[in-house]
């Protein structure tokens, strides 16, 4: 739960100061531009958000999936402004460490079931995956600013 509390602070930091070049760079062939990195990150944890609300108050709901993929294509994720989406996990991250802070252990055993994998996922499974969707993608982005700067 710690690092969803700080992980809007740390994303923030790390691309406060990019420029328009480096927020469009693709650090691997055919990857998606920092830019759209942190738009997905809006995007997902969104969708983790209400995945995690649905699980509370229903029984084992199934998740509607989605392409990520193609979401990261649209309009919004090259153009948008990124302090939008810097501002959404703000608040959002907020809301979500504010009701985690709440859950019993009862409720963290809570499922949810996902098609893709076909199997039920736990709120404490959940939450560790966020965690590390968190992480890993922090991880990306401080990578590739080191890289873009290092070899340009």
């Amino acid at each position: 739960m710690a690092v969803l509390s700080v992980f809007p602070e740390n994303i923030e930091a790390l691309v406060k100061d990019c420029t328009e070049d480096q927020l469009n760079y693709r650090y691997r062939p055919d990857g998606w531009t920092i830019k759209q990195v942190v738009h997905h990150l809006a995007d997902s944890h969104m969708n983790g958000y209400i995945r995690f609300k649905l699980a509370l108050t229903e029984d084992n709901p199934t998740i509607r999936p989605y392409h990520e993929s193609l979401w990261s294509e649209l309009h919004d994720a090259h153009s948008a402004d990124l302090r939008d989406s810097l501002a959404l996990l703000r608040a959002l991250h907020n809301k979500w460490v504010l009701l985690i802070h709440t859950m019993t252990e009862e409720q963290f055993e809570r499922t949810l079931y996902h098609p893709e994998y076909t199997k039920s996922y736990s709120l404490k499974e959940f939450l560790g995956y966020y965690a590390w969707h968190s992480e890993h993608h922090l991880a990306q982005i401080e990578n590739a600013l080191q890289f873009k700067e290092r070899y340009s």
